[in-house]
């Protein structure tokens, strides 16, 4: 019963993040959300970083429902750190809290699932790793 939850949780957070991976796509103000083209220039980015940050939500997003602690760490920790340049730059633009929360309360959660599926050691990121030896003993 717990670990449905818990997969219910990632498959909602990785729509949240699929969601706005579209949004970053969306030409203009779509349904889904506001116009982005003109929220990051604002920001004072080029246009082409919204497209590089949708992209990044949208792998993020697939890796967080790929049932593996590596997938989803890998996905988790990239999330984490797109997400602190998010909450960054709502900090120094100054948005309203309307529009600033969802960052950091996304930061926590994403900081949360890294946190749970952290490998024992950096080698089991590798691929074809499926721990390391030893790793029990100290060896």
């Amino acid at each position: 019963m717990v670990r449905r939850l818990v997969t219910v949780f990632y498959w909602i957070i990785a729509l949240e993040f699929l969601v706005g991976a579209v949004t970053k796509y969306w030409p203009g103000t779509g349904p889904l959300g506001s116009d982005y083209a003109a929220k990051f220039t604002g920001w004072g980015y080029p246009a082409w970083v919204r497209f590089l940050v949708g992209s990044i939500e949208l792998v993020c997003a697939v890796l967080l429902v790929i049932p593996n602690r590596r997938a989803r760490f890998l996905g988790a920790g990239s999330l984490v750190l797109l997400l602190v340049g998010a909450v960054t730059t709502h900090i120094v633009n100054h948005d309203p809290v309307s529009e600033s929360t969802a960052a950091p309360l996304h930061l926590v959660i994403t900081a949360v699932f890294a946190l749970v599926n952290w490998p024992a050691h950096w080698t089991d990121l590798l691929p074809g790793r499926r721990g390391r030896v030893g790793a029990a003993t100290g060896g």
